[in-house]
């Protein structure tokens, strides 16, 4: 029983690593299939308008049914907050990345979206939802681990360097002539504007997990407010797409790679994506998840490789070696956080049933003065050390 009872912590425990991995994979296939399909001439705008039509299609039965009696009613500020996320997710994010992605490069574009981490620990630290100490150590590890995913990312995308053979990808030690060629044609006053669309897109999707955890707060319908901004999104996405899309042909889908990129993105990056970073969101924080897109490159790198033949370089590996090290620092300073908030917990817990104090790490010290300000008591807290003196003072006198 022993046993069994650690093998369900174990998978309890990784449910949200799992989770977000999962989604890495998802948007990894995502990207690919999408590109096909903006290729053979669909419009961006009217994929994004059937992505949220799919999406809100098979999310909405599951919200009516699994949380008909646990549905918080939507308060005028509730829907402000549903649109507001309706507009910087399924709108500005991917119309914007869609239009960056066709002015610049697909690489290009992926080392954009790795600033996502970044901008997602800033947001937070102005919103108070991750506390920059620079003086503890987890703090330094999500600090330090969040510039070494961005500069992996980076130098995944920069730097190429020698061909590593690596599945049959080829010898060459030189970028080809095509790869030149792109390079070129892209350094203009287009790629310009791609980029500035792209970072706008970015830091719209930043926004989204920060408004995403503020909304849950309060309306704890995961299933209800991801069908919600999904059915927002595509009324927003229709006008867009009515007032800049004036081809009544390019509505036109079939049972075709079309239909099949609409589809998979509506309900695998759209639907179950916004519901599972929801919940992993409750309890890890939006740096928790957004710590893990980095990771899509280094699947698309690997997938392409393996489907496409695409060459991997030196610069990629390092890339995804520095990526994986940034990843490590930030869930080690995040795993410490999780630590801390429990001793914490422990701390206040024992306040109130007048039960003994237990010494732990540092930080108790907080716990203790925010309990007692909240109780209005005086505050008067000894040392950590006058602590555990006093407690093996007592040790002593009951075992004597």
């Amino acid at each position: 029983m022993g046993f069994l009872e650690c093998i369900g912590r174990f998978f309890q425990n990784a449910n949200p690593y799992i989770a977000v991995i999962s989604l890495q994979f998802g948007y990894a296939g995502m990207n690919i299939i999408s590109v096909v399909s903006l290729n053979r001439g669909m419009s961006h705008y009217v994929l994004v308008v059937y992505r949220h039509a799919f999406a809100t299609a098979v999310m909405a039965p599951f919200a009516l049914v699994l949380e008909r009696k646990v549905r918080p009613k939507i308060t005028w500020k509730i829907f402000i907050q549903m649109f507001a996320l309706a507009l910087l997710g399924p709108l500005i994010d991917q119309n914007f990345y869609y239009v960056g992605l066709k002015m610049t490069s697909p690489t290009f574009s992926c080392a954009i979206s790795n600033m996502l981490p970044a901008m997602t620990f800033v947001m937070a630290v102005i919103c108070r939802m991750e506390k920059l100490d620079l003086k503890r150590v987890r703090c330094q590890a999500k600090l330090f681990g969040t510039i070494v995913t961005v500069v992996g990312a980076m130098l995944m995308t920069f730097y190429k360097g020698s061909v590593i053979n690596i599945f049959g990808t080829g010898h060459s030690h030189q970028p080809s002539s095509a790869d030149a060629a792109a390079v070129n044609h892209h350094h203009d006053g287009e790629f310009i504007k791609g980029s500035i669309l792209l970072i706008i897109a970015t830091l719209a999707w930043a926004a989204f997990f920060i408004l995403q955890v503020i909304t849950l707060r309060k309306y704890t319908a995961h299933l209800s407010l991801t069908t919600m901004v999904c059915f927002l999104g595509t009324l927003q996405a229709i006008i867009v797409t009515l007032a800049m899309e004036h081809r009544p042909g390019a509505w036109a889908i079939g049972w075709d790679m079309n239909l099949l990129a609409a589809a998979y993105a509506g309900i695998v990056t759209s639907g179950v994506a916004y519901y599972v970073q929801g919940l992993v969101m409750k309890t890890k924080g939006p740096v928790f998840v957004t710590a893990f897109s980095p990771l899509m490159m280094v699947i698309v790198a690997f997938m392409g490789s393996l489907i496409l033949a695409e060459k991997i370089y030196v610069g990629g590996i390092i890339g995804a070696v520095l990526i994986v090290i940034g990843l490590y620092s930030v869930l080690w300073g995040k795993y410490k956080e999780s630590k801390e908030k429990e001793s914490n917990g422990d701390i206040v817990e024992a306040m109130k049933g007048g039960d003994e104090l237990p010494i732990t790490n540092e930080g108790n010290e907080e716990a203790i003065i925010d309990h007692q300000k909240k109780e209005g008591l005086a505050i008067t807290i000894p040392p950590i050390e006058a602590l555990s003196m006093e407690k093996r003072q007592l040790q002593d006198t009951l075992a004597n």
